[in-house]
């Protein structure tokens, strides 16, 4: 069984979340979903409107998410991967190279992020409006 990984916050699910969730489901065949809790997104300067359980509900919800795990710091990705014998590492492509130390560990791949459609774009239009 091909395993794989890929980290987020998923906060405001929308289109661009399913499209890079589906992809990284096709390069495997089991995929873990590592989603920011509460807590680190604070570290990060991060907040969600979702809470990390309603986020993790509505990622387990999804057909083509295998499990959902917390993530807590920076540094776990590594532990990740081998404590889950994770083969293949999925990122959008804004974070291009900058885990490319995975390589070490399993196969890295940055997708296409979804054109015209983030989070942070939604809630600036809320704003707006």
């Amino acid at each position: 069984m091909k395993k794989v990984i890929t980290y987020g916050t998923f906060d405001l699910l929308h289109l661009g979340h399913i499209n890079i969730l589906k992809r990284a489901k096709e390069k495997g065949d089991y995929l873990i979903v590592a989603i920011s809790t509460d807590e680190f997104n604070a570290l990060k300067g991060k907040k969600s409107y979702f809470s990390f359980n309603e986020r993790k509900i509505l990622l387990e919800s999804l057909k083509f998410v295998d499990e959902v795990i917390p993530e807590t710091d920076w540094d776990q990705k590594i532990r990740d991967v081998i404590e889950n014998h994770v083969d293949i590492f999925v990122m959008g492509d804004d974070w291009e190279g900058k885990f490319d130390f995975l390589n070490n560990y399993c196969q890295v791949i940055y997708l296409p992020r979804t054109e015209g459609i983030s989070t942070s774009k939604i809630k600036e239009d809320l704003q707006v409006n």
